[in-house]
Protein backbone atom coordinates (compact mmCIF):
# COMPACT_ATOMS: atom_id res chain seq x y z
CA UNK A 1 0.00 0.00 0.00
CA UNK A 2 1.06 3.43 -1.17
CA UNK A 3 -0.27 6.66 -0.98
CA UNK A 4 -1.48 8.52 -4.45
CA UNK A 5 0.92 9.70 -6.41
CA UNK A 6 2.47 13.11 -5.61
CA UNK A 7 4.87 13.80 -7.90
CA UNK A 8 3.96 16.44 -9.19
CA UNK A 9 2.95 18.03 -5.68
CA UNK A 10 6.35 20.71 -4.37
CA UNK A 11 7.26 20.74 -0.60
CA UNK A 12 6.95 24.11 1.06
CA UNK A 13 10.40 25.84 2.00
CA UNK A 14 10.35 27.57 5.39
CA UNK A 15 12.94 29.83 6.33
CA UNK A 16 15.42 28.37 8.58
CA UNK A 17 14.62 28.79 12.12
CA UNK A 18 17.41 29.87 15.14
CA UNK A 19 17.62 26.34 16.99
CA UNK A 20 18.76 24.66 13.27
CA UNK A 21 20.92 26.61 12.40
CA UNK A 22 22.69 27.34 15.65
CA UNK A 23 23.17 24.04 15.61
CA UNK A 24 24.49 23.13 12.15
CA UNK A 25 27.26 25.85 13.06
CA UNK A 26 28.08 25.33 16.15
CA UNK A 27 26.66 28.72 17.12
CA UNK A 28 25.07 29.93 20.59
CA UNK A 29 21.34 30.56 19.60
CA UNK A 30 21.31 33.33 21.61
CA UNK A 31 23.67 35.55 19.43
CA UNK A 32 22.11 34.89 15.72
CA UNK A 33 19.56 37.00 14.49
CA UNK A 34 16.27 36.08 12.83
CA UNK A 35 15.55 37.46 9.50
CA UNK A 36 14.00 34.90 7.14
CA UNK A 37 10.73 34.34 7.82
CA UNK A 38 8.87 37.92 8.08
CA UNK A 39 8.12 37.39 12.18
CA UNK A 40 6.86 40.17 14.12
CA UNK A 41 10.21 41.43 15.69
CA UNK A 42 8.42 42.19 18.79
CA UNK A 43 6.78 38.93 19.33
CA UNK A 44 3.28 38.21 20.09
CA UNK A 45 1.32 41.34 21.80
CA UNK A 46 1.79 40.86 25.79
CA UNK A 47 -1.65 40.89 25.80
CA UNK A 48 -2.23 37.91 23.69
CA UNK A 49 0.50 35.99 26.04
CA UNK A 50 -1.45 36.50 28.70
CA UNK A 51 -4.81 35.37 27.39
CA UNK A 52 -2.83 32.23 26.44
CA UNK A 53 -1.52 31.75 29.75
CA UNK A 54 -5.17 32.05 30.68
CA UNK A 55 -6.77 29.91 28.54
CA UNK A 56 -4.28 27.02 28.71
CA UNK A 57 -6.48 25.68 31.29
CA UNK A 58 -9.47 25.96 29.55
CA UNK A 59 -7.60 23.53 26.30
CA UNK A 60 -9.73 20.80 27.71
CA UNK A 61 -12.58 21.71 26.04
CA UNK A 62 -13.84 22.32 22.16
CA UNK A 63 -13.45 26.27 21.28
CA UNK A 64 -16.95 26.85 20.71
CA UNK A 65 -17.43 30.05 22.39
CA UNK A 66 -14.23 31.67 21.62
CA UNK A 67 -14.50 30.56 18.14
CA UNK A 68 -17.77 32.44 17.80
CA UNK A 69 -16.40 35.36 20.00
CA UNK A 70 -13.45 36.13 17.35
CA UNK A 71 -15.89 35.67 14.36
CA UNK A 72 -18.01 38.34 15.63
CA UNK A 73 -15.30 40.37 16.62
CA UNK A 74 -14.01 40.39 13.04
CA UNK A 75 -17.32 40.69 11.74
CA UNK A 76 -18.09 44.00 13.15
CA UNK A 77 -14.12 45.25 12.86
CA UNK A 78 -15.19 44.27 8.71
CA UNK A 79 -18.93 45.28 8.56
CA UNK A 80 -19.65 41.86 7.32
CA UNK A 81 -22.10 39.29 8.71
CA UNK A 82 -20.69 36.80 10.83
CA UNK A 83 -21.14 34.08 8.54
CA UNK A 84 -18.35 35.92 6.11
CA UNK A 85 -15.59 35.51 8.24
CA UNK A 86 -13.83 31.73 7.90
CA UNK A 87 -11.43 31.15 10.64
CA UNK A 88 -8.39 29.20 9.47
CA UNK A 89 -5.58 27.08 10.68
CA UNK A 90 -3.27 29.66 9.80
CA UNK A 91 -4.07 31.56 6.24
CA UNK A 92 -2.72 28.30 4.79
CA UNK A 93 -6.06 26.75 6.99
CA UNK A 94 -8.14 29.44 4.97
CA UNK A 95 -6.63 28.86 1.39
CA UNK A 96 -7.26 25.32 1.67
CA UNK A 97 -11.10 25.97 2.73
CA UNK A 98 -11.87 28.19 -0.57
CA UNK A 99 -10.19 25.36 -2.55
CA UNK A 100 -12.37 22.54 -0.89
CA UNK A 101 -15.54 25.45 -1.31
CA UNK A 102 -14.46 26.08 -5.30
CA UNK A 103 -12.31 23.30 -7.09
CA UNK A 104 -13.96 20.01 -8.82
CA UNK A 105 -11.07 17.94 -9.62
CA UNK A 106 -9.10 19.20 -12.58
CA UNK A 107 -9.86 22.66 -12.35
CA UNK A 108 -7.33 25.63 -12.82
CA UNK A 109 -5.84 28.29 -10.53
CA UNK A 110 -3.76 30.98 -11.83
CA UNK A 111 -0.54 31.61 -9.12
CA UNK A 112 2.45 34.47 -8.94
CA UNK A 113 5.30 33.32 -10.07
CA UNK A 114 7.32 34.47 -8.02
CA UNK A 115 5.03 33.87 -5.29
CA UNK A 116 4.04 31.72 -1.89
CA UNK A 117 3.94 27.83 -2.79
CA UNK A 118 1.14 27.11 -0.73
CA UNK A 119 -1.32 28.54 -3.67
CA UNK A 120 -0.51 25.57 -5.73
CA UNK A 121 0.40 23.39 -3.26
CA UNK A 122 -3.55 23.89 -1.89
CA UNK A 123 -4.86 23.31 -5.47
CA UNK A 124 -3.08 20.04 -6.35
CA UNK A 125 -4.13 18.77 -2.84
CA UNK A 126 -7.66 18.99 -4.32
CA UNK A 127 -7.34 17.88 -7.02
CA UNK A 128 -6.81 21.07 -9.17
CA UNK A 129 -4.48 22.00 -11.89
CA UNK A 130 -2.05 25.11 -11.68
CA UNK A 131 -1.13 27.55 -14.20
CA UNK A 132 1.20 30.38 -13.43
CA UNK A 133 1.38 34.62 -13.83
CA UNK A 134 4.76 36.04 -14.25
CA UNK A 135 6.12 38.99 -12.35
CA UNK A 136 8.85 39.95 -14.08
CA UNK A 137 12.07 42.49 -13.08
CA UNK A 138 12.58 43.65 -15.86
CA UNK A 139 9.25 45.36 -15.02
CA UNK A 140 10.16 46.11 -11.78
CA UNK A 141 7.54 43.30 -10.29
CA UNK A 142 4.92 45.83 -10.95
CA UNK A 143 1.14 43.83 -10.34
CA UNK A 144 -1.09 45.42 -12.55
CA UNK A 145 -4.44 44.31 -14.07
CA UNK A 146 -2.63 43.32 -17.34
CA UNK A 147 0.09 41.43 -15.27
CA UNK A 148 -2.48 38.60 -14.11
CA UNK A 149 -4.99 39.16 -17.33
CA UNK A 150 -2.16 38.44 -19.89
CA UNK A 151 -2.16 34.88 -18.66
CA UNK A 152 -5.59 33.92 -17.60
CA UNK A 153 -7.39 31.24 -19.40
CA UNK A 154 -10.66 30.87 -17.69
CA UNK A 155 -9.02 29.51 -13.78
CA UNK A 156 -11.73 28.84 -11.58
CA UNK A 157 -9.51 30.75 -8.80
CA UNK A 158 -6.76 33.38 -9.49
CA UNK A 159 -4.45 34.39 -6.58
CA UNK A 160 -2.85 38.07 -5.64
CA UNK A 161 -0.82 38.62 -3.27
CA UNK A 162 -0.84 42.26 -1.95
CA UNK A 163 1.14 43.30 -0.79
CA UNK A 164 3.32 40.55 -3.07
CA UNK A 165 5.67 37.52 -0.72
CA UNK A 166 8.97 38.37 -1.93
CA UNK A 167 8.81 41.28 -3.78
CA UNK A 168 6.29 44.19 -1.38
CA UNK A 169 4.99 45.02 -4.36
CA UNK A 170 1.03 45.47 -3.97
CA UNK A 171 -2.11 45.94 -6.17
CA UNK A 172 -3.71 48.93 -6.42
CA UNK A 173 -7.64 48.26 -5.56
CA UNK A 174 -8.32 49.79 -9.04
CA UNK A 175 -6.55 46.77 -10.84
CA UNK A 176 -8.07 44.26 -7.98
CA UNK A 177 -11.64 45.33 -9.33
CA UNK A 178 -10.20 45.42 -12.39
CA UNK A 179 -8.86 42.14 -12.59
CA UNK A 180 -12.82 40.36 -11.07
CA UNK A 181 -14.84 42.36 -13.71
CA UNK A 182 -12.56 40.92 -16.43
CA UNK A 183 -12.13 37.44 -15.24
CA UNK A 184 -15.54 34.96 -16.03
CA UNK A 185 -18.21 34.65 -13.53
CA UNK A 186 -17.12 31.19 -12.07
CA UNK A 187 -14.19 32.89 -11.33
CA UNK A 188 -12.83 33.55 -7.74
CA UNK A 189 -10.63 36.11 -7.01
CA UNK A 190 -8.40 35.82 -4.09
CA UNK A 191 -6.44 38.55 -2.72
CA UNK A 192 -3.84 37.54 0.23
CA UNK A 193 -3.47 40.55 2.60
CA UNK A 194 -1.38 38.81 4.57
CA UNK A 195 0.61 41.76 4.93
CA UNK A 196 -1.95 44.61 4.51
CA UNK A 197 -1.08 46.26 7.64
CA UNK A 198 2.12 47.03 7.04
CA UNK A 199 0.87 49.12 3.90
CA UNK A 200 -0.59 52.21 3.18
CA UNK A 201 -3.67 51.83 1.27
CA UNK A 202 -6.97 50.40 1.06
CA UNK A 203 -8.75 46.57 1.86
CA UNK A 204 -9.86 44.60 -0.79
CA UNK A 205 -12.53 43.58 1.47
CA UNK A 206 -14.34 47.04 0.48
CA UNK A 207 -14.95 44.74 -2.58
CA UNK A 208 -16.46 41.72 -0.90
CA UNK A 209 -19.48 44.13 0.45
CA UNK A 210 -20.78 44.59 -3.33
CA UNK A 211 -19.47 41.40 -5.37
CA UNK A 212 -19.91 37.75 -5.47
CA UNK A 213 -16.54 36.93 -7.02
CA UNK A 214 -13.61 38.69 -4.57
CA UNK A 215 -12.79 36.86 -1.11
CA UNK A 216 -9.71 38.27 1.09
CA UNK A 217 -7.43 36.24 3.41
CA UNK A 218 -5.66 37.81 6.15
CA UNK A 219 -3.68 36.61 8.97
CA UNK A 220 -2.42 37.27 12.66
CA UNK A 221 0.81 35.57 12.15
CA UNK A 222 2.63 38.81 11.20
CA UNK A 223 1.74 42.27 12.46
CA UNK A 224 -0.05 40.60 15.60
CA UNK A 225 3.18 38.29 15.98
CA UNK A 226 1.29 35.08 16.21
CA UNK A 227 2.45 32.89 13.66
CA UNK A 228 2.98 30.18 16.25
CA UNK A 229 -0.37 29.43 17.03
CA UNK A 230 -1.86 29.54 13.59
CA UNK A 231 -4.32 31.71 13.48
CA UNK A 232 -5.66 33.06 9.90
CA UNK A 233 -9.40 34.17 8.20
CA UNK A 234 -11.25 34.62 4.98
CA UNK A 235 -13.97 37.25 4.64
CA UNK A 236 -15.74 35.99 1.89
CA UNK A 237 -18.83 37.15 -0.18
CA UNK A 238 -22.23 36.81 1.46
CA UNK A 239 -23.70 34.39 -0.96
CA UNK A 240 -20.71 32.24 0.45
CA UNK A 241 -21.93 32.19 3.50
CA UNK A 242 -23.56 28.44 4.23
CA UNK A 243 -20.15 26.67 2.43
CA UNK A 244 -18.00 27.15 5.59
CA UNK A 245 -19.70 24.70 7.80
CA UNK A 246 -19.79 22.48 4.85
CA UNK A 247 -15.93 22.74 4.10
CA UNK A 248 -14.07 23.50 7.18
CA UNK A 249 -12.33 21.23 9.73
CA UNK A 250 -14.32 21.10 12.94
CA UNK A 251 -12.86 23.53 15.31
CA UNK A 252 -10.79 24.89 12.50
CA UNK A 253 -9.12 27.22 15.44
CA UNK A 254 -7.79 26.21 18.26
CA UNK A 255 -8.96 27.80 22.29
CA UNK A 256 -5.35 29.28 22.62
CA UNK A 257 -5.11 30.66 19.23
CA UNK A 258 -8.82 32.32 19.28
CA UNK A 259 -8.42 34.12 22.51
CA UNK A 260 -4.64 35.05 21.75
CA UNK A 261 -6.50 36.38 18.49
CA UNK A 262 -9.14 38.43 20.69
CA UNK A 263 -6.68 39.86 22.79
CA UNK A 264 -4.67 40.82 20.05
CA UNK A 265 -7.26 42.44 18.30
CA UNK A 266 -7.30 45.13 20.93
CA UNK A 267 -3.34 45.81 21.62
CA UNK A 268 -2.98 48.68 19.88
CA UNK A 269 -0.02 49.76 20.78
CA UNK A 270 1.96 46.24 19.71
CA UNK A 271 0.40 46.54 16.17
CA UNK A 272 1.66 50.48 15.99
CA UNK A 273 4.77 49.95 17.22
CA UNK A 274 5.23 46.86 14.63
CA UNK A 275 4.06 48.72 11.73
CA UNK A 276 6.13 51.85 12.76
CA UNK A 277 9.36 49.79 13.44
CA UNK A 278 9.12 48.24 10.35
CA UNK A 279 8.86 51.34 7.88
CA UNK A 280 11.56 52.92 9.62
CA UNK A 281 13.67 49.46 8.81
CA UNK A 282 12.58 49.50 5.28
CA UNK A 283 13.75 52.75 4.71
CA UNK A 284 17.15 51.93 6.42
CA UNK A 285 17.40 49.37 4.11
CA UNK A 286 17.19 51.33 1.21
CA UNK A 287 18.99 53.78 2.36
CA UNK A 288 22.45 51.75 3.95
CA UNK A 289 22.07 48.78 2.06
CA UNK A 290 24.88 48.66 -0.37
CA UNK A 291 23.20 46.66 -2.92
CA UNK A 292 19.95 47.19 -5.44
CA UNK A 293 16.19 46.99 -3.56
CA UNK A 294 12.64 47.35 -4.16
CA UNK A 295 10.12 49.51 -2.39
CA UNK A 296 8.03 47.38 -0.60
CA UNK A 297 4.83 47.46 1.50
CA UNK A 298 5.20 44.59 3.52
CA UNK A 299 7.51 43.67 6.82
CA UNK A 300 10.67 42.91 4.41
CA UNK A 301 12.62 44.17 1.69
CA UNK A 302 13.93 42.43 -1.41
CA UNK A 303 17.85 43.06 -2.72
CA UNK A 304 19.57 41.89 -5.06
CA UNK A 305 23.13 40.50 -4.00
CA UNK A 306 24.46 38.07 -7.06
CA UNK A 307 24.72 34.57 -5.70
CA UNK A 308 21.67 34.81 -2.71
CA UNK A 309 22.74 30.98 -1.56
CA UNK A 310 26.49 32.57 -0.81
CA UNK A 311 25.31 35.38 0.57
CA UNK A 312 22.72 33.57 2.97
CA UNK A 313 25.18 31.16 3.89
CA UNK A 314 27.95 33.71 5.04
CA UNK A 315 25.74 35.90 6.74
CA UNK A 316 24.65 33.21 8.72
CA UNK A 317 28.12 32.21 9.40
CA UNK A 318 28.28 35.72 11.08
CA UNK A 319 24.64 35.19 13.07
CA UNK A 320 22.52 36.88 10.80
CA UNK A 321 19.91 34.57 8.87
CA UNK A 322 17.76 35.92 5.80
CA UNK A 323 15.77 34.35 3.62
CA UNK A 324 17.43 32.89 0.05
CA UNK A 325 15.08 33.36 -2.48
CA UNK A 326 16.19 30.70 -4.49
CA UNK A 327 13.22 28.83 -4.30
CA UNK A 328 11.68 31.60 -5.14
CA UNK A 329 13.22 31.52 -8.51
CA UNK A 330 15.39 34.95 -7.52
CA UNK A 331 18.55 32.76 -7.24
CA UNK A 332 20.21 36.83 -6.99
CA UNK A 333 18.20 37.86 -4.16
CA UNK A 334 17.80 37.65 -0.40
CA UNK A 335 15.20 38.70 1.32
CA UNK A 336 15.06 40.75 4.55
CA UNK A 337 12.60 40.81 7.33
CA UNK A 338 12.49 44.02 9.10
CA UNK A 339 13.66 43.80 12.81
CA UNK A 340 13.86 46.32 15.36
CA UNK A 341 16.36 48.79 14.93
CA UNK A 342 19.32 47.32 16.34
CA UNK A 343 18.78 43.68 13.79
CA UNK A 344 18.32 45.75 11.31
CA UNK A 345 21.44 47.83 11.73
CA UNK A 346 23.29 44.80 12.32
CA UNK A 347 22.03 42.67 9.43
CA UNK A 348 22.48 45.45 7.23
CA UNK A 349 25.96 46.36 8.31
CA UNK A 350 26.99 42.33 8.30
CA UNK A 351 25.76 41.93 4.40
CA UNK A 352 27.51 44.76 3.42
CA UNK A 353 30.44 43.33 4.85
CA UNK A 354 29.70 39.94 3.45
CA UNK A 355 28.73 41.74 -0.07
CA UNK A 356 32.54 43.89 0.20
CA UNK A 357 34.47 40.90 0.15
Amino acid sequence: MEPRDLSAHTVYQAGRGIEEVARDLGLDPDDLVKLASNENPFGPSPAAVEAIRESAASASSYPKASHADLTEKLADRWSVAPEQVWLGNGGDGVLDYLARATLEPGDTVLVPEPGFAYYGMSARFHHGEVEEYHLSKADDFALTAETVLADYDDERIVYLTSPHNPTGKRFDLDAVEAIADRTGDDTLVVVDEAYAEFADGPSAVELVESRDDVAVLRTFSKVYGLAGVRLGYGIVPEEWADAYARVNTPFAASEIACRAGLAALDDDDHAEKTVETAAWAREYVYEHLNAPTWESHGNFVLAEVGDASEAADELQRRGVIVRDCTSFGLPKCVRITCGTEAETERAVAELNEVLSS
